[in-house]
């Protein structure tokens, strides 16, 4: 009985983490790169364009509600600004 609350206690931490690293990387990725873009006259549709996604991603990725970035979009854009995953990973350490 105490293996499965234990498993059950660490599928809940694991949860929370990842409900929580999704929302560190929308909002790193709304502060630095997507607001900028907005604020020099640039449309969600050209970030989207520009960086090899569909634009619902971007209205997903700015919404304010949890939203699970595939690691294949977070790639694309990544790709995209010349940055490897491992270094974005860094600059949302900070």
């Amino acid at each position: 009985m105490r293996s499965i609350v234990r498993n059950y206690s660490l599928s809940i931490l694991l949860f929370c983490y990842m409900v929580r690293i999704n929302k560190i990387i929308c909002e790193y990725i709304t502060k630095e790169w997507l607001t900028p873009w907005l604020d020099s006259n640039k449309s969600q549709r050209s970030f989207a364009d520009h960086h090899n996604i569909e634009e619902s991603t971007v209205r997903k990725i700015k919404s304010s509600k949890e939203y699970r970035i595939p690691v294949e979009s977070l790639y694309k854009i990544c790709d995209s600004r010349n940055i490897s995953l491992s270094d974005f990973f860094k600059l949302i350490e900070k």
